[in-house]
């Protein structure tokens, strides 16, 4: 009586390493595409970083004029909670003081209101002209033609 193997009716020992061989070839073939993809990526990150070099005007501020900075920053956000509401109100209320006892407005207000919007408010050059609606082109005056003239009933 023989030895009765525990694998007989699995496959033979030259198809398992075949197929170890395939899995393993499977494995390569699958890191060789990833890196293949990720090579690609790359490059394509620096071409565009190339191209935003390209674009980079950075270089040029140092011949550029310097700007003054501002005295004051401005805050990002003006928050309105009570305490500076009542500065606020404090502030504008000396402020209306101040204008009403100008002998300025006391003499003139409507004139000294008038002067201070043309002083602070920019001036508007001239109105736009109007567009006809359908073409997008500025209307034209059309010249009213002449009626003719009143021709006499006699032959």
């Amino acid at each position: 009586m023989g030895k009765i193997s525990s694998r007989s009716d699995e496959k033979s020992r030259s198809d398992r390493k075949f197929e170890k061989k395939v899995h393993f070839y499977e494995l390569v073939r699958s890191t060789v595409a990833q890196k293949t993809i990720s090579k690609e990526k790359q490059k394509s990150k620096r071409s565009q970083r190339r191209k935003l070099k390209a674009y980079d005007l950075s270089s040029l501020s140092e011949y550029l004029p310097e700007l003054k900075d501002p005295s004051k920053p401005r805050p990002a956000e003006f928050k309105l909670n009570s305490k500076t509401r009542n500065k606020l109100v404090l502030k504008e209320g000396n402020q209306l003081k101040t204008v009403i006892n100008h002998p300025v407005f006391q003499s003139d207000p409507l004139a000294a209101i008038y002067q201070h919007l043309q002083n602070t408010q920019p001036a508007s050059d001239e109105k736009p002209k109007r567009k006809d609606s359908k073409t997008g082109k500025p209307k034209s005056k059309r010249k009213k033609s002449k009626a003719p003239a009143q021709q006499s009933m006699e032959i």
